[in-house]
């Protein structure tokens, strides 16, 4: 038994300084973006114009460093500095053709600003440091940032459903659809590059503001490819009544999304468990640790913003000093927080035979 102990032992002070050095290159690599040059607004505008022949050298994968460097305010003024260029021509392409369809898709325009100008709100909030009262932090600002947006979706659907029964009531003939849909097309192209930007940087930062920014900017997207091929039905067929259809359709559409922006930020706020694979890797690092005089239970998670939290049970031998126990414990901490980036681990030190009871009624009363 004790020759087992001991071989316990030299695997976990192993484990450990393998968990020491992990940090260190990760610090290292981080100092390393960070000292990089911050990239301007404007610049950021410069690196998304180049994104196609980037994704072609890199085989449609985002270069880690410009990942790092994209952070969620830098994106989300970029997607304010889109958003007002997208309005500008969406509500030029109206004008020209008296479009309904294209009213639809600038109204959805004026949306992505103000959501874009809230989420950088709460992104600043939610990177405050904690405080005497906010001890946790303020990571869940981030989910009222999609609930919001969501919010201001339904609104811009009841907008664009209203303003297209009354041209469904009175149809109006289309002028200069050619120029029109092109100031639209263009527009889709600027949206779609910076949500393509901001899915990956949302993946790497775990945001979900930028997340919810980066499905609404291709809501947008896809709701134009709607009205552009509408609008040119239009044209084609003279059937004026399509116009009207068409924006009816992209109402019914951004509604979907805003729901589903909706759950996500209730399901962020009521503390939903961590994804099935940051599970399993949790579960993969604790198996590393795996021994007969070790056990681990009581395994829960869950998620606020971009950061992770998982709390457990570890069991060891009574016979074990406090010393020896807390030693072990740091290893694991430090092994989990290596293996999954942003979590927080607390594990509790039971002796083997002894069972801590949680989720009972009597905690309740």
């Amino acid at each position: 038994m004790r020759a087992s102990v001991s071989n316990a032992s030299r695997s976990f002070a192993s484990s450990r300084r393998a968990s020491q050095v992990l940090p260190s290159i990760a610090s290292t690599s981080q100092a390393t973006i960070q000292a990089r040059s911050r990239p301007s607004s404007l610049r950021m505008l410069r690196i998304l114009a180049r994104a196609p022949a980037f994704t072609r050298r890199h085989n449609w994968r985002m270069d880690a460093r410009w990942l790092q460097a994209l952070t969620p305010e830098r994106l989300l003024r970029a997607s304010i500095a889109v958003a007002l260029l997208t309005i500008a021509l969406k509500t030029l392409a109206w004008w020209l053709t008296g479009s309904v369809g294209l009213l639809s898709d600038a109204l959805e325009s004026i949306v992505n600003l103000a959501s874009a100008a809230f989420a950088l709100l709460m992104v600043k909030i939610a990177m405050r440091p904690a405080d005497a009262d906010h001890p946790y932090g303020h990571h869940k600002a981030e989910y009222f940032s999609s609930g919001f947006e969501g919010l201001l979706i339904f609104l811009a659907a009841g907008g664009i459903f209203w303003t297209a029964v009354q041209r469904l009531q009175a149809p109006q003939p289309l002028q200069q659809v050619g120029l029109g849909l092109g100031l639209s097309v263009l527009s889709s192209a600027v949206n779609g590059a910076l949500a393509w930007a901001m899915f990956g940087a949302a993946k790497l930062h775990r945001s979900i503001a930028v997340e919810a920014d980066a499905r609404h900017l291709m809501t947008d997207v896809w709701t134009s490819v709607g009205v552009v091929v509408g609008v040119g039905a239009v044209a084609l067929t003279g059937w004026l009544w399509l116009d009207a259809v068409v924006a009816i359709a992209v109402a019914l559409n951004i509604l979907r999304e805003g729901a589903g922006l909706v759950w996500r930020s209730s399901q962020g706020l009521m503390d939903e468990s961590l994804e099935p694979d940051v599970r399993a890797e949790i579960e993969k690092t604790l198996a590393q640790f795996a021994h007969p005089t070790i056990r681990f239970d009581h395994i829960s998670s869950r998620k606020s913003g971009s950061r992770r939290f998982v709390d457990l049970h570890m069991h060891m031998p009574a016979s074990w000093s406090l010393g020896r126990a807390a030693a072990l414990r740091a290893s694991v901490e430090q092994a989990l927080m290596s293996a999954v980036p942003g979590l927080r681990a607390t594990i509790q030190l039971l002796p083997m035979d002894v069972e801590a009871h949680t989720g009972d009624e009597e905690d309740l009363i």
